[in-house]
């Protein structure tokens, strides 16, 4: 079984859909986990960021790379 390791915290849920949809689009192993907390109201969303993407360890620079363009994109650079 491949071992999953955490890659990078999300700021928000908008970031992590697009994440889904371009790693989903390359065929790229990966999970989403929420820091929601239904009990808390999702306060810790708050103070921890909406929450992380993991896959396995090979994936890990590719995944940076990606979010790293989206944040370019994100605020008007390129």
């Amino acid at each position: 079984m491949t071992e999953y390791v955490k890659i990078a915290i999300l700021n928000d849920e908008v970031q992590a859909n697009l994440l889904k949809a371009m790693l989903e689009e390359r065929q790229i192993p990966f999970r989403l986990h929420s820091y929601h907390d239904f009990a808390y109201d999702g306060i810790f969303q708050n103070q921890k960021g909406w929450g992380h993407v993991e896959a396995p360890k090979k994936y890990r620079q590719l995944i940076l790379d990606l979010l790293q363009d989206m944040n370019r994109r994100e605020n008007g650079s390129r």
